[in-house]
């Protein structure tokens, strides 16, 4: 194996790539990234048993002189070709299966892997897939995926449940103390879906999606799916299980409706938290619907003191006085999705869920449970 391609051509693959590598598995092989070198192409390979990467690697820079594949040290071989100065590289095999890495001044040779240990990984693509706006499939991960559970005593609530009914694709997280849902239109329709992909697995998807008018491919069986962007092949493992039926927890009737300006009401409820008797990620703050149409947001501790913030709604407040208490952190994480100036709180009473919307934010909704405080 011996080929010369632009150094950045390769860095910015191999960053790609290193998504997918493994820091700790029983299988040592999936630390090092597999490297296929054909006549016109590379194929980059990387895989930690959740997720898999492959690129296809065509550049006007890449010159093969001998084929072959290998198994490189991934940590290793990224830090050294991002620490080069050169414009181009050279990788050639050379003996006792050590990689030689020239680039101007520097010589290099790094140990290779035993490519034998490699899992053999199918990227299987089939005949009819999903197709998705790039831009409309990354905003529906950001706006869903941060509302999975990161406890693994309830598997299945990691995940995002993907819904498909004719051209209609619903995407539902929940912790079972929140829960975020979006739906989206699709371009044509297509036989119902119903699969649950593990919350991790989507947030790297999202760092590797450019933001342009491309269209995602989604190719899916009982155990995997497949992501095809460009010369990038995303693939994860599905979740295996019912997701929990969620329908019902959402409300439709809302006796008290507030309709707030989001950054107003956002930087009222950071500062509120910021002396709340519970820290960090639990601090509790309560919400009061006042008879002056005023809305009172506080937070106490005896310890250390007490905030009052006062916000005031958009429009005149509808519906009865109202005092309700909740996880700041919960209802801040769901303003910082929604793409609308003003955002509308439905309460349906103290101690039920409550449910944000936007107007800018079509067919999207954030679930909140009330938190009992007495």
């Amino acid at each position: 194996m011996n080929f010369h391609i632009n150094k950045d051509i390769l860095l910015n693959h191999l960053i790609i790539a290193q998504k997918a590598l493994s820091n700790k598995t029983p299988n040592p092989a999936l630390q090092g990234i597999k490297l296929e070198v054909y006549k016109d192409h590379l194929v980059m390979i990387t895989s930690n048993s959740d997720i898999a990467i492959r690129l296809d690697i065509k550049d006007a820079s890449l010159d093969v002189e001998e084929e072959g594949s290998i198994l490189i040290p991934g940590k290793y071989f990224v830090e050294i070709i991002r620490k080069l100065d050169s414009l181009k590289v050279n990788l050639s095999l050379v003996a006792d299966n050590m990689l030689r890495i020239e680039a101007d001044r520097s010589d290099i040779t790094l140990n290779m892997m035993d490519l034998d240990d490699y899992p053999e990984l199918e990227f299987s693509e089939k005949v009819k897939s999903i197709k998705i706006n790039v831009r409309t499939l990354k905003s529906l991960i950001r706006q869903t995926a941060f509302a999975t559970s990161s406890i693994e005593n309830r598997p299945i609530l990691t995940g995002v449940n993907f819904k498909i009914d004719g051209k209609k694709l619903r995407a539902i997280a929940t912790d079972s103390y929140r829960l975020s849902q979006k739906e989206i239109k699709l371009e044509e329709s297509y036989e119902a879906m119903n699969i649950i992909i593990p919350g991790k697995s989507l947030d790297e998807l999202i760092k590797v999606l450019e933001n342009n008018n491309d269209m995602v491919e989604l190719h899916f069986d009982h155990s995997k799916i497949l992501f095809k962007y460009g010369n990038l092949l995303f693939q994860s493992r599905l979740l295996e299980g019912n997701y929990p039926e969620t329908s019902k927890l959402v409300p439709t009737e809302f006796p008290i409706v507030v309709k707030f300006n989001k950054e107003a009401l956002t930087t009222a409820v950071e500062r509120a938290s910021l002396l709340s008797s519970r820290d960090g990620n639990n601090a509790i703050v309560k919400l009061e619907l006042r008879q002056d149409n005023i809305v009172e947001i506080s937070s106490n501790s005896p310890e250390i003191g007490k905030i009052l913030e006062e916000v005031y709604p958009v429009d005149q407040l509808e519906g009865t006085l109202l005092k309700i208490a909740f996880s700041s952190k919960y209802f801040l994480d769901a303003l910082k999705v929604f793409n609308s100036s003003e955002v509308t709180v439905n309460f349906t009473g103290e101690i039920r869920p409550f449910i944000i919307t936007g107007e800018y934010d079509e067919d999207m909704l954030q679930l909140i449970l009330p938190v009992r405080t007495e």
